[in-house]
Order: C-alpha cells, then structure tokens, then sequence
C-alpha cells in the first residue's frame, strides 16, 4: 500500500462512519389495510427527491377513494399490486436535508409474519400504524413483541387514517392509552404516538392544520431528530469462523466477519470449543492487511500458532468475557412455518456460521396476543410466540442475546427440506449438558414422513429410499453436520 493511498483512506475512513452514523433504518409493521405502503410512499412523495416520472406515475394513479396511490412507491411485486397487499418487504432509500434513511416496509397479513420478522431484525426503529377506526389489533401486539425479541426499542405508533374519524382527539387518546400498555409490557424506550393521515399528508412532512390539539412533532420531525443505530464496535470480540483458508505455502486463515468488538495485530485470541488460544500475526482482506479489525469487516485472521479450529468455531479476546460452550439454551422463538412443531421432526440450530442436531425441544409456554400474558403450553404454530428449552446434540459457541446481540440469534432449520422453521434468541445458556448423541439420527420414520413419503415397498422403492438417505447424509455432512443412518 502506497503512502498515498493510506492517507486517502485515512482522510475517508471519519466521513465514511459519519455517513454511516447518521443513516437510520425505519421498519413500518402493523396490521393489514391499516396504510402501511401508503404512508411510507406519501413520505417519500413529500420529503424526498423523487424522479419526475416517478412523481408522474403517482399524480395520475387513483384509488377507490380519488386519491393518488401513493403505495405504488413500495409495492412492486405484480401480485402486490393487483390485490392491494404488501407480500414482501421493499426497501427504499431517501435523503432529506437532514438524514438518510433507509425504509423497510413489512407486510401485515399473518401468513407473511416472517417477511417482517425478518425486516425488523435490520431496524433502529420501527413505526407501527393503526387504524384509528379500529385501533390495536392482534397483529399489532405479534408485531410488538417480534419487536421487543429482535431488539427494537424506539416506536412510534402512527394512528393513521385520522380523517376517516372526522381528527377526533378522543378516538386517538384512547388508542394512545392502548398504546402505552404495549410500551410497558415491552420495555420499548422512547416511545410516541402521532395522529396522521398518509393520504392527505396530514402529520407526515407537515404540521397538520385539522388537528390544532395536537402539539407533537410531524412524523417527519421526529425521524430526523430519532437517534441512528450505533455503528461503533462494542462488546467483545466474536468471530465466527465461516472457513479457513490456505495459499499452499504458509497461510492459514480464519475467515469471517468480525459480528462484535475488534481484535488487532498482536491480540491473543481463544476458541473456546477447542480451548485453545494464540496470537493474531496477521489481519488480511481482499486487498490489503489491517492493524485492527472491527465490527462488521470481513476478514481473514492469520494466528502465530496453528490450532484445530474449523468452520462454526467462534474466535474471542482470550481476556474478555468469552461466549458459553452451551449444550443446552433457554431461548424466546417465533414459529415461522406452516407445520406444527413436532419434536419427531428432524431439527437443526443455525447460529451465525455452525449448524448443529438438536437432540430435544421443549417448549414450556406461548404469548397470548390478546391478554399479552404467558400461558403454558407445550407446542407451537405458525407465528406464534414461545419460549423453550433446546437440547443440542454437540455444545455450541454462543452469547446470550442481552450480552452480545449478534451472538445471541439463531435459527431452527428443518434438517431434510433446509426450511428456516424458527427464529429466536438466546435468554440463558447452560454449559456442558448436550445430548451424548452428537450426531443427527436419520431415521425411517423421518424419511418416511417427509423426503420419503412417495415411496412403498417394493424392491424398487427400497433401493430408493436407501438411495435417498444417503444423498440426504451426504448433504448434512457436507453442511457441518455429523450424521448416523438409523434404517
């Protein structure tokens, strides 16, 4: 590296993480029909540079109303369009004279409860909107709480179509006591209910003269002063190790990205599931090496003494905190998938670079959305809210999920199809109690009922079904995942 280029990446490097600082990503989540598409396309009509055939696009689409369709910004899938409905999440992007923001808009329609799960995990704060004719709905509270899982503490409660409710100070005092319910079951920290109408710009861009009770911030306001995520390296240090990689002469790195804290030259570092610890010689990237590596840098760790670490291991600051060696872990799930939880089912714990047999599921109680109390229970349907206990086949590195977020997460992976069943994160992790089975059993009732189920009896089929097992075992192994074939 040149003298010049290091000072030009030096004079970048404080604008670039200025830049990044200041960028605040806003998830709208809620209900169906409650205008989420809506408000977010009005934002970005009124507040942002939209291109000239883009705003001609909207002053001549009509909805059933006469207004334009501001949702034509957001919704661009087909089916999106034709039936009215947000599917998938889109994601825009708008400058105002103040900030950027990046927009993650989230579908409401229970069966797309995934979709947002998935959107929220990015956001520093989310809008939730409402009704105002109908108020607090369950999807409203699921969608809380997937909040309060992920770790979203900033909310604004958008009470949207005030209009319709001829701008009733009362109808949105109620809605906002409601509100305040769900801030305190959740611990949501800055939190603030605005009164709003997405088709007529009311509150959204501009103070709103039909409601001169109101004496809050517009919508707009308040996002520009909302505080961005915290970009800066924090907790400690936690590299995943994705694969090791070698030039054929003498180096040997642990590739990953840095998912908190930072290491630098000289550093001594641990795995713990080895136990094992050494010095960082080297910090290599694509195009140069680093002094320090940080939160969020992909990068590739050559150490001073080689230890036998492979990928799914988890490089920490030998003299920090270092994660749990968990065999088993009490974590908070979303069920994701259309089937029931069955534990017959063949399941797989997905962490940010391991894959690991799950011996055993227990689950011990569900959210009840309309109470917002905890009932028990002992199994799990699409989008509902648990907590349970997990039993791993072999002890896994992990964090929990208050002490290092990006550490903490994980995902339930249906081991014959690779459906991401269940999301969660991470409450309590006990060392040392994994199932003395470390491998998955691929049995004949699980191939049976599922990869399997087409096949019978005859000589034909059986030479099948040993066929298909055994392209299934090697697939699992291939992925990290030891497995037996119990047929």
């Amino acid at each position: 590296m040149t003298a010049v280029t290091a000072i030009r990446r030096e004079a970048t490097a404080p604008a670039l993480k200025q830049e990044l600082d200041g960028i605040l990503h806003l998830l709208t989540c809620g209900s169906v029909d409650d205008g989420k598409s809506t408000l977010i396309g009005r934002l970005l009509y009124d507040a942002s540079d939209l291109s000239d055939d883009q705003r001609a696009l909207i002053d001549k689409s009509t909805t059933a109303s006469g207004q334009p369709d501001y949702s034509l910004l957001l919704d661009g899938l087909v089916a999106e369009r034709e039936q009215g409905i947000t599917i998938d999440i889109a994601w825009r992007y708008f400058d105002t004279d103040k900030r950027r923001f990046v927009v993650i808009d989230s579908p409401g329609h229970e069966q797309y409860t995934r979709n947002m799960a998935s959107g929220a995990s990015h956001a520093d704060v989310a809008i939730m909107l409402v009704d105002a004719r109908h108020g607090v709905k369950r999807q409203t509270r699921r969608h809380a709480a997937i909040l309060d899982i992920v770790g979203v503490r900033r909310v604004i409660l958008a009470v949207n179509k005030m209009d319709l409710v001829d701008w009733s100070q009362e109808k949105f005092r109620a809605i906002e006591a409601d509100f305040r319910k769900l801030t305190l079951r959740f611990g949501f920290r800055d939190a603030i209910a605005v009164p709003v109408s997405a088709v007529t710009g009311d509150n959204i861009a501009h103070q709103s003269e039909h409601m001169p009770w109101y004496s809050g911030p517009h919508l707009l306001e308040y996002l520009e002063k909302t505080q961005a995520r915290d970009v800066a390296p924090r907790g400690p240090f936690r590299l995943p190790v994705q694969t090791v990689l070698r030039d054929g002469v003498d180096f040997r790195g642990l590739a990953g990205t840095v998912a908190s804290g930072y290491v630098s030259v000289g550093d001594r570092v641990t795995d713990v599931l080895s136990g094992q610890s050494a010095h960082v010689l080297r910090i290599a990237t694509m195009d140069h090496d680093l002094e320090i590596a940080r939160q969020g840098q992909a990068v590739a760790i050559q150490l001073d003494t080689d230890i036998d670490v492979a990928r799914g291991a988890v490089i920490s600051a030998a003299d920090s905190a270092l994660p749990i060696v968990a065999g088993q872990i009490e974590a908070r799930i979303i069920w994701l998938w259309e089937t029931p939880f069955d534990n017959a089912n063949g399941y797989l714990l997905r962490t940010g670079t391991d894959l690991a047999p799950i011996a055993d599921i227990t689950v011990s109680s569900l959210l009840d959305l309309e109470s917002l109390a905890v009932q028990p229970a002992t199994t799990v349907e699409v989008n509902d809210i648990a907590n349970a206990s997990i039993t791993l086949g072999r002890p896994v590195a992990v964090d929990t999920f208050a002490d290092n977020q990006p550490t903490g997460v994980f995902l339930i992976v249906d081991a014959l199809t690779g459906a991401s069943v269940a999301g969660g994160v991470i409450t309590a992790a006990t060392a040392g109690e994994a199932s003395n089975e470390g491998a998955f059993h691929l049995t004949r009732e699980l191939l049976t009922r599922g990869l399997c189920r087409d096949l019978g009896e005859s000589d034909e089929d059986r030479r099948e079904f040993q066929r298909r097992a055994n392209e299934a075992a090697l697939l699992l192994q291939s992925a990290g995942v030891q497995v037996k074939i119990d047929i």
